[in-house]
């Protein structure tokens, strides 16, 4: 299959972080490597883009790579895996543009994620979406939720209810991207895509989001873990094989 109906063959992961506020998880393994519901975050990712076509991505690491290493060489099937160590902290933009470099020569756009998302919904509708739009980059958009309760309250002060943890009508970024390898070099060797490279994109109008509609977690806190954890068995058929 070629052209505007190709899947996106390769993919980043960045996996590099410290990720402090997961402690005790991280005090012997990187994030990726947090297990949710019996399995390492990196399992779901790398079934998840497989089971889309992915053939071979890039996993850039830094935090307790060897941990990392050992896992991903003990692995059985799945896409073709280059592990890059990061020898410094180089920001999520550096360390996206630092993970590209790992890929195989070719002008194919490919998938990034962060190492700390759990989610599943059609990369081929994502990458379809992104093509037509026609722009450098696009992120997937998760919608909102908080994690505060929410009181429905009347004009006159009556409290008619309570509802936890609902979701708002605003989007955030998912994690999740697809790239045009002309807008790799356009990151930052150090520091921040979002403040950066982004936003510059945003007013040339290159870059699009694209808004999910299936299940996302960012898992940032001892509390995700928990709550993740709780959520995907119940998710099971529409959760890569487990």
């Amino acid at each position: 299959m070629s052209g505007a109906n190709a899947p996106v063959r390769q993919a980043v992961i960045l996996a590099g972080g410290q990720a402090t506020r997961l402690r005790p998880y991280t005090d012997t393994r990187p994030k990726a490597m947090v297990e949710v519901a019996d399995r390492p975050i990196i399992d779901y990712q790398l079934e998840w883009l497989a089971g889309h076509g992915v053939e071979h991505v890039v996993v850039s690491c830094g935090y307790k790579a060897e941990v990392l290493r050992e896992h991903l060489e003990g692995r059985a099937g799945g896409p073709e895996i280059t592990l890059l160590v990061e020898d410094e902290p180089l920001g999520r933009g550096g360390a996206l543009r630092y993970a590209a470099s790992g890929l195989r020569e070719s002008a194919d756009p490919y998938f990034a994620l962060n190492g700390d998302v759990l989610t599943w919904f059609p990369l081929d509708e994502f990458t379809a979406y992104h093509r037509a739009k026609g722009g450098l980059v696009t992120l997937a958009l998760a919608q909102y939720r908080t994690s505060w309760g929410i009181v429905d309250v009347t004009d006159d002060g009556a409290i008619e209810g309570f509802t936890q943890s609902p979701l708002l009508p605003f989007w955030i970024n998912a994690g999740v991207y697809v790239f045009e390898r002309a807008a790799t070099g356009l990151l930052p060797e150090k520091g921040d895509h979002e403040s950066s490279t982004f936003p510059d994109l945003a007013r040339q109008g290159r870059l699009f989001g694209y808004r999910i509609d299936g299940f996302w977690r960012g898992v940032d806190t001892v509390k995700d873990v928990k709550e993740a954890g709780e959520q995907i068995p119940a998710l099971r058929g529409t959760a890569p094989a487990v």
